[in-house]
C-alpha cells in the first residue's frame, strides 16, 4: 500500500509518500510545499493544489492520511489552515484517493507507542522506521511522514475494517442502494 501523508498549513504543507509492505515502511518521496505571505492568500492555495496535484500524478498514493484539525493555541489561524487544508482533501479527491484522518494522540501511539510522546522523539522514531539518515526537514515534513506511518498502523486493524465497511454499507442504504 502506498501512502500520502500530509501536515496540513498554509505557509507550509508537510507530505511524505511510504510504501508499506510486509510489516516494513519504505520511504518513496518527501518534502514540504512552501507559500509565500507576499503573494495573496487565493493563489497560495491554488499553489497548495498545484504542487500537490504534481506530487500525487508523480507517487501515485493509494490512500491519504491528513492530520484532524483542532486548536487550542493559535485560533487566529483556524480559518486559513481549514481553506488549506479542504484544498488539500479537493486534490486527493479529485485523483480518487481514500481519505483518512488522525489525531495527533493517534499519530504519536502508532509510531513511538506512546501517546505522551514528544515531538522529538515521533521525529527520532520516524527516522528510525523509515531508516533514514537524518531526521527530514522541516517539521513539518518529518509529521507528515509520521501521519503516512500511523495509518499503515491502523490501516490493517479489524476494528477499522469493520468502520470502514460499517460506513460503506450505511451510505449504500442512505442512497438506496439496496433498494
Amino acid at each position: 500500500m502506498r501512502i500520502l501523508g500530509i501536515d496540513p498549513g498554509y505557509a507550509i504543507v508537510g507530505y511524505g509518500v511510504i510504501e508499506y509492505s510486509g510489516g516494513k515502511y519504505f520511504p518513496i518521496d518527501y518534502g514540504a510545499i512552501t507559500t509565500s505571505p507576499d503573494i495573496p492568500f487565493p493563489q497560495r492555495l491554488q499553489q497548495i493544489y498545484t504542487r500537490l496535484t504534481s506530487v500525487i500524478i508523480e507517487t501515485d498514493p493509494d490512500e491519504m492520511a491528513i492530520e484532524k484539525l483542532y486548536f487550542q493555541n493559535n485560533q487566529k489561524t483556524a480559518i486559513p489552515v481549514a481553506e488549506a487544508r479542504g484544498v488539500i482533501l479537493l486534490a486527493a479527491q479529485m485523483n480518487n484517493i481514500r481519505i483518512s484522518e488522525y489525531t495527533p494522540l493517534q499519530v504519536k501511539s502508532a509510531v513511538t507507542g506512546y501517546g505522551q510522546a514528544k515531538k522529538p522523539q515521533v521525529m527520532e522514531m520516524t527516522r528510525r522506521l523509515l531508516k533514514l539518515s537524518s531526521i527530514p526537514r522541516p517539521d513539518d515534513t518529518a509529521d507528515a511522514l509520521a501521519m503516512a506511518i500511523c495509518h499503515a498502523q491502523s490501516s490493517g486493524t479489524r476494528l477499522r475494517d469493520l468502520i470502514n465497511s460499517s460506513s460503506t454499507i450505511r451510505r449504500s442504504n442512505m442512497s438506496g442502494g439496496d433498494q
